[in-house]
C-alpha cells in the first residue's frame, strides 16, 4: 500500500493510546463495565449534560435489539470530593461493553474518538490487527465526512457572497482543483484514476488529499467572510489561490496528489464497516449469558 493512503505515524499513537485509555478506565465486578462520566471526555464530548442524551439513543436502541435497557444502563449514585475539599453526590450511569459500543454507534461519527470506539467496543475480543486496520479506514471516513461539512460550509458562505448558479460552483470547485492537482480538472482527476463520472471525486481520494482540499476550501471559506469577497469571479480567484496554496505545501515535501493512486471509495468501506458492525452486535448478543444479561 502506497504510504500516504496508511495512517499516519501520530494517528496510529493518538487511536493506540485511546485503546489503552478504555482499558484502563474499565471496571470489573464480576463483569466489565465502564462509568459514563469517565467515558465521555474520551469520545470528545465537552461536557456530561451534551453526553447524556447520546446515552438516551443508546437506551432506545437497546431496547429496540431485544435487550433489557437495566442490564446495560444502571444508574448509581457516586461522592466525588469537590476543589475545596468538601464532598458532593453525583449522578453516574454503569454501562456494560454492549451499552458502550451503542453510545460510540449513536454519536457523531466526524469525530475521530466516536468513529474508532464504534471499532473498538464492538472489535475487542477480536485480534489487535484488525482494529488497527479498521482505524485505518475510519481515519479516511472521518476526513470525507469533514470535507463534505466544509464544502457544505463553503456552498453557503459563496451563496451570500453571490455565488448562486450551480454552474459557477462547480465551475469554481473543479478550477481549484486543477490548481490542487497540478493542472487537471476534476473531471480529469476522475478520468486518470478510472473513476465514473457519477463518483464524487473525494470517494477516491486518499486521505491526504482529502485533507488537503479540506484545508484549501476551509480558506476560501474564511477569506470570502472576512475580505468580503463577492462575485463568483472573485471567490474563484481566491479559491485557486488557495488551493496552489496548498499544493506547493505538499510538493515541497514530495508529495504530488495527481501521482497519488485511487483510493478504496469511501461508500464501499462505510458499507463493510455497517455490515462488519451488525455482524459483530449479533455476536456480543449471543455472548451475553442467556442473550439477556451482560
Amino acid at each position: 500500500m502506497d504510504r500516504p493512503f496508511c495512517m499516519t505515524y501520530n494517528m496510529v499513537m493518538k487511536l493506540k493510546k485511546l485503546a489503552q485509555t478504555l482499558d484502563d478506565i474499565r471496571h470489573e465486578n464480576g463483569d466489565e463495565y465502564w462509568y459514563a462520566r469517565e467515558l465521555f471526555p474520551l469520545l470528545g464530548y465537552q461536557s456530561y449534560r451534551s453526553f447524556k442524551s447520546v446515552i438516551e439513543r443508546a437506551k432506545e436502541a437497546c431496547q429496540n435489539s431485544g435487550q433489557l435497557i437495566h442490564n446495560h444502563f444502571a444508574g448509581v449514585r457516586k461522592m466525588v470530593k469537590l476543589g475545596s475539599g468538601a464532598l458532593r453526590e453525583i449522578e453516574d450511569v454503569t454501562l456494560s461493553r454492549y451499552a458502550c459500543y451503542l453510545i460510540a454507534q449513536n454519536g457523531d461519527p466526524r469525530i475521530p474518538e466516536i468513529a474508532f470506539a464504534q471499532m473498538y467496543f464492538a472489535l475487542q475480543t477480536r485480534k489487535q490487527e484488525l482494529i488497527e486496520q479498521s482505524a485505518e479506514e475510519i481515519e479516511r471516513l472521518v476526513s470525507r465526512r469533514q470535507l463534505t461539512e466544509t464544502e457544505k460550509e463553503f456552498v453557503s458562505e459563496i451563496y451570500k457572497r453571490g455565488v448562486r448558479d450551480a454552474t459557477d460552483i462547480a465551475r469554481i470547485k473543479s478550477s481549484g482543483d486543477e490548481k490542487l492537482f497540478g493542472g487537471l480538472n476534476t473531471r480529469q482527476m476522475k478520468r486518470k484514476l478510472g473513476v465514473k463520472r457519477a463518483v464524487p471525486l473525494p470517494d477516491v481520494l486518499p486521505s491526504v488529499t482529502l485533507k488537503a482540499k479540506d484545508l484549501a476550501t476551509e480558506m476560501t471559506t474564511v477569506n470570502s467572510r472576512s475580505k468580503s469577497l463577492y462575485g463568483a469571479s472573485v471567490v474563484k480567484n481566491e479559491h485557486d489561490e488557495n488551493n496552489e496554496s496548498v499544493r506547493r505545501t505538499l510538493t515541497q515535501r514530495g508529495i504530488y496528489p495527481e501521482r497519488l493512486p485511487a483510493a478504496e471509495n469511501t461508500k464501499r468501506i462505510e458499507s463493510r464497516h455497517r455490515r462488519m458492525q451488525k455482524q459483530l452486535a449479533k455476536e456480543m448478543i449471543q455472548s451475553l449469558p442467556d442473550g439477556s444479561e451482560s
